[in-house]
């Protein structure tokens, strides 16, 4: 279900999927990094929102079916294609929905544009604090490394798996995710993107992108969804999160890691849903 298509953003061609009816109130998805694409993060969510809502749902470039970026992709890079893609396919003031590094894109763009957008869900997201489990030694297998393991992961099904399950949680690990990300990996440069942020966003005192210290002014309806045993971002980040901005709700679920749109489709549509219609008069 859903129409591929593609707009021009600069010198980039970004592929979406765009799916629901045409006078439906608009929503964005918008994907994470790594092997992530928006086939894989949305592949449940996107058909079930889209019984209610207009959804777009884009490849970041470097991504899916998307060029690579044109410069080095960082958030800030990222929140540029995004608003740039809102012009280009005619969307005014739609709800954005992201995951990982898409909710962080998400909350950066509704900090900068808070009269572009409706109402925004942030998963699992980016942006929420400034170091990285594991620190120092994440930054020498973000960085240092990051080539050489991301070759021996793209060649590996075993490694490709253990990748996966430092992500989600054990009781989420299926064989149709495990083949979803091995056709990421298969494209030619799979993960490219993905270690160009990580060397722009990793540096020796941890992440670049954090929103905490601003988030007291994010004038957008909110909510943060998060897996309870999310091992990248501490359910502790988001819950620091909901009490600093103004009009938020908070949403943990259990049984769940840092891919809850995959791990838990139908308990994110059921608690996205009803947060997405419960102001919906802004519309397209």
């Amino acid at each position: 279900m859903g129409s591929r298509r593609t707009v021009r953003i600069g010198r980039v061609a970004v592929s979406y999927i765009v799916s629901g009816p045409e006078n439906a109130p608009p929503v964005v998805l918008l994907h994470g990094g790594g092997f992530d694409a928006t086939t894989v993060s949305w592949r449940d969510v996107r058909p079930a929102l889209s019984e209610s809502f207009r959804v777009y749902a884009l490849d970041w470039p470097g991504y899916g079916e998307s060029d690579p970026p044109e410069r080095t992709p960082t958030t800030e890079y990222y929140i540029e294609v995004l608003d740039g893609f809102l012009d280009a396919v005619g969307v005014e003031q739609p709800a954005l929905v992201g995951v990982s590094l898409g909710g962080g894109i998400a909350l950066g763009y509704a900090l900068a544009h808070p009269a572009r957008v409706h109402r925004l869900v942030a998963i699992d997201s980016h942006g929420l604090g400034s170091t990285v489990p594991g620190h120092p030694i994440t930054l020498i297998l973000g960085v240092s490394l990051s080539t050489p393991l991301w070759w021996l992961v793209r060649r590996s099904r075993l490694l490709a798996l253990l990748s996966v399950c430092l992500t989600v949680h054990p009781s989420n690990i299926t064989a149709d995710l495990l083949n979803d990300v091995l056709v990421q990996l298969e494209r030619p440069d799979a993960t490219d993107a993905w270690q160009a942020f990580q060397r722009a966003e990793l540096d020796r005192w941890g992440v670049r992108t954090n929103y905490v210290d601003v988030l007291h002014t994010l004038s957008v309806p909110t909510l943060f969804v998060h897996g309870e045993h999310d091992a990248f971002v501490p359910v502790d980040w988001a819950q620091r999160a909901a009490m600093l901005v103004p009009s938020v709700e908070l949403r943990v679920l259990s049984e769940c890691g840092h891919w809850a749109p995959r791990e838990r489709p139908d308990a994110v549509v059921d608690v996205v849903r009803p947060f997405l219609a419960s102001v919906d008069d802004r519309g397209k």
